[in-house]
């Protein structure tokens, strides 16, 4: 059907350091805070982790840095959000593609928003109550919480904030942004000041990069590292693509792409030492536990990262001189964290929604009564939020290929010569284009594979509402494909 864009699609970035702020918004989110540091300890040998960091550095630069490119070149260059974009490069036929790149962050966004809703809680509660002694005391505070109506009204909160910030589009989400992602720096750095100077945190810095090379030989070792790279860095979720449509021509893709990857692997890296030394100076050097005891902390971190972020670093900060103010910076660096991820999810659909013809303020009130009413069950249950995560965690690997499908399409030497004709940006290789074809592709088909036997358990793996088996997996993806292909000329009505 005919359709009058909203006046919205036309602005741009202002300046490349907000587009770059914006980027690493997308990039640096509580993945990089809770989540890196507890696949690192569970990727660890016994001597370090440091082979664990090897093989993520490698899949920086040809997983996540070569897809960040591949969005920024489809936004750029269609000026449309995910759907018309994989409308407009592959064809009608293939609207079900683009619908489905776009449902995955959705899915992830109902739950995700829960999530940060947590640490909004927890930013709150720390700067007004004393630190837990204990474990005991701050699993009382944790089950306190989940078990009353807070998890529901601080999901709310985090979803009103979020379309607060996008409201105006691409201008308001920019100056959210040039506040976010400063500040959160500043306070990791604060932080990660405070780690290194309590007693015995060098411990934890030593285990962190010395690497136990035979973990090389390790195929779980790579595919963990896979994993978490394409989750610190938003690589394949068609975030970067919705932002790119507000890019301006001069402003390049290609050193972009390379500042937010590797922008956002330092802010991992400080993550990780910061919390390796501020547990290890904890645990080991004040409480005398040996390093197993202290890794198997680390590496039993509970439903969604719980028990390391919620339950265990409140009473680490207890334990040390200043640790309530720190726990209050952590805290609040956390939330700025899902926080300027959110804006980019809950953008995502937005645009989408606006390439259909729908205004603008219209389509974030139905983004934001969607993900609200889909995020309850999650708010009200860990064990789906839970399986939300693992099942829509693994669609972004096939998302990540499908984005590589939609450049092959177009022809990857082709793009490349497209991206190399833009003057004022660094030039791409040759090795992007086979990176792209061959590399990607075969990385989510081994991913996947490797995922899905990990779930498969004699008697267990046939049933769909089993939290971590094969078919729930394989349930939901279809569920949402069938309907995406059965729909898909009528999805091109609205585009077209």
């Amino acid at each position: 059907m005919g359709k009058e864009l909203d006046k919205s699609t036309d602005q741009r970035f202002s300046s490349r350091l907000g587009l770059i702020l914006s980027a690493l918004g997308i990039a640096v989110g509580t993945g990089n805070i809770w989540r890196f540091p507890r696949i690192a300890a569970q990727s660890g040998g016994d001597t370090g982790a440091g082979a664990f960091l090897i093989a993520w550095v490698c899949f920086l630069f040809l997983w996540s840095i070569p897809l960040i490119i591949a969005e920024y070149a489809s936004g750029r260059k269609y000026r449309s959000g995910v759907l018309s974009t994989f409308l407009k490069s592959m064809g009608r036929r293939f609207a079900w593609i683009g619908g489905f790149v776009s449902f995955v962050p959705v899915a992830i966004t109902f739950f995700y928003s829960v999530v940060v809703g947590w640490c909004i809680y927890y930013f709150i509660y720390m700067a007004s109550h004393p630190l837990p002694e204990n474990y005991e005391s701050a699993v009382v505070i944790w089950n306190t919480y989940q078990s009353s109506l807070w998890p529901v009204l601080t999901h709310l909160a985090a979803v009103c904030f979020g379309a607060l910030a996008i409201w105006k589009g691409i201008s308001s989400i920019e100056k959210v942004n040039k506040i976010l992602i400063p500040s959160l720096l500043i306070i990791v750095i604060i932080c990660v000041i405070r780690a290194v100077t309590l007693p015995g945190a060098g411990d934890g810095l030593t285990y962190l990069f010395r690497p136990d090379l035979k973990q090389l030989g390790n195929p779980r070792t790579w595919l963990d590292a896979l994993t978490q790279n394409a989750w610190d860095t938003g690589a394949g979720w068609g975030l970067f693509l919705t932002y790119a449509a507000y890019m301006k021509k001069e402003q390049g893709l290609v050193g972009n792409a390379f500042l937010t990857g590797i922008g956002n692997n330092t802010v991992s890296l400080l993550a990780g030492i910061m919390v390796f030394w501020t547990v290890f100076a904890v645990l080991k050097h004040e409480m005398g536990m040996s390093d197993p005891q202290v890794l198997e902390i680390m590496k039993s971190s509970g439903p969604a990262s719980t028990g390391l972020t919620f339950i265990w670093m409140p009473q680490l900060f207890e334990k040390m001189f200043g640790g309530g103010i720190l726990s209050v910076l952590f805290f609040l660096g956390l939330t700025f964290a899902g926080f300027s991820s959110l804006i980019a999810m809950l953008e995502l659909p937005a645009r989408v929604m606006v390439d259909a013809g729908i205004k603008r303020n219209k389509a974030i009130i139905v983004i934001m009564i969607m993900v609200f009413l889909c995020g309850i069950p999650s708010a009200r249950s860990l064990e789906l939020l839970s399986n939300q995560d693992f099942v829509w965690g693994v669609g972004l690997m096939i998302s990540g290929a499908l984005i590589a499908s939609m450049i092959i399409k177009q022809g990857a030497e082709e793009v490349r010569a497209e991206i190399n004709s833009v003057s004022g940006d660094r030039k791409l290789g040759r090795w992007w284009p086979l990176v792209i074809s061959w590399f990607i592709p075969a990385a989510a088909v081994v991913l996947l594979v490797w995922w899905l036997a990990q779930t498969f358990v004699p008697g267990e793996w046939f049933n769909p509402f089993t939290q971590f088996s094969f078919m729930t997996c394989i349930a939901q993806w279809g569920i949402v494909l069938l309907m995406l292909i059965i729909f898909n000329k009528r999805i091109v009505k609205f585009f077209i």
